[in-house]
């Protein structure tokens, strides 16, 4: 039996798992935060969107680097 394929698809895979979890940290205590301080809204909502575009840019590298080693 041959296995065939390429292991950057298996790394973008695991490159995968580590930016889900943040985003789903990131918006999980964003939303508890504004539950607890509502008027601090505007501020929490600011960085929750920037850490959403840091976490996503490192999602998207992965997907790169895969393609470039494919």
């Amino acid at each position: 039996m041959e296995i065939t394929g390429s292991l950057a698809t298996i790394g973008y895979g695991l490159a995968a798992i580590g930016p889900g979890i943040g985003v789903g940290l990131i918006f999980g205590m964003g939303v508890q935060a504004i539950a607890r301080q509502p008027e601090a809204r505007g501020v929490l909502q600011t960085q929750m969107i920037f850490g959403f575009a840091v976490v996503e840019a490192l999602a998207i590298l992965g997907f790169v680097l895969a393609l470039i080693q494919g």
